[in-house]
């Protein structure tokens, strides 16, 4: 099902979480350069339970682990020649995982596109002809492929984000693209997110996010973000910052602070909400639980997100947090 569908027959649609922290979870090398790509040649297995544990979680959209089999990174590790295998192998693991899962709601299959470079060096990224030409390559790929959706993701830079989005518009596939923030707001770059969104807005993206920033601070740059679009917006945090070139998290969330803020997300209007790195199914689970009896009224009005939720929704949504936190969970 495409993205625009699933927004239009839901106010919330639940993104699946990481990919590359639950490999490492569960034993997979995730070494660089290839990052979560190591497990499309070593642990095939355990990528396509990943989307099946995601699945069964709630998501409505499950992300192929295309992440880091763009032709860059893939010639770093020696392994250019097999870039259209590595890359058919991840999106059909995904299309598996929901032929076989069967859900009983429409389920959308994105393919993830990275930076070229280094998610978190914008510093790095090459030339705007490479870029065009990287970009374009691996987006043309995906689509070919059979991607319902191609999510242009960690983007550190209103430039590569612009290269990726022009890619993206040109296969003539729906894309979103999601930005990597400061717990300020700003990109990586050191641009605004007004900046960001100028960039990619017309390329014609059919929805915009931010991923990556710690739960407990993604409010401020999704605040800057619902500000600026004139399309659904949505975010997907991480649970603190990585260590040990990414294979660990600094787990800065206690236990249902996720859950609270995410409570919080849909009531300032993010449509699209799922995890990053750190997050796991049993996490994913837990968000979909907490949003699932949302009032409708509160998401609705979260959705006008150019104005402050009403005060009786405020205070309605107050309360509603209050009834259900559980004992010793810090509120969001």
């Amino acid at each position: 099902m495409l993205l625009s569908a699933q927004l239009a027959r839901k106010p919330l649609v639940m993104l699946d979480g990481a990919m590359g922290t639950e490999l490492h979870r569960h034993g997979a090398d995730v070494s660089l350069p290839l990052w979560s790509a190591n497990a499309l040649i070593r642990a095939p297995h355990l990528v396509r339970n990943i989307h099946f544990w995601y699945l069964h979680a709630g998501a409505d959209i499950i992300t192929a682990n295309t992440f880091r089999t763009n032709i860059r990174a893939l010639d770093a590790a020696g392994l250019g020649a097999r870039w259209e295998e590595l890359n058919l192998k991840a999106v059909e693991f995904a299309f598996e995982a929901r032929e076989r899962y069967r859900a009983a709601r429409p389920v959308t299959v994105a393919a993830s596109i990275a930076p070229v470079e280094d998610c978190y060096r914008p510093q790095r990224a090459p030339s705007d002809t490479a870029l065009e030409d990287e970009h374009g390559r691996q987006a043309e790929l995906l689509a070919l492929m059979g991607a319902e959706l191609l999510l242009a993701e960690t983007m550190n830079s209103a430039r590569e984000a612009a290269a990726a989005a022009r890619a993206c518009a040109a296969t003539g596939r729906e894309f979103a693209v999601s930005f990597v923030c400061t717990a300020e707001g700003a990109l990586l770059s050191g641009e605004s997110l007004h900046d960001a969104v100028d960039a990619v807005r017309a390329h014609g993206p059919v929805a915009l996010l931010v991923n990556c920033v710690s739960a407990r601070d993604m409010h401020v740059p999704l605040a800057l973000l619902l500000e600026a679009v004139d399309v659904p917006a949505g975010c997907y945090a991480n649970v603190g910052p990585p260590l040990a070139e990414g294979t660990h998290m600094r787990h800065d969330v206690a236990p249902g602070e996720h859950e609270n803020a995410a409570a919080r997300w849909a009531s300032m209007g993010a449509r699209i909400i799922g995890g990053c790195c750190g997050t796991t199914p049993e996490l994913l689970a837990r968000i979909a639980g907490r949003l699932a009896p949302l009032p409708a009224d509160m998401i609705a009005a979260g959705i006008h997100r150019h104005a402050p939720l009403p005060p009786d929704l405020a205070a309605a949504l107050a309360a509603h947090h209050a009834s259900t936190l559980v004992e010793g969970e810090p509120s969001a």
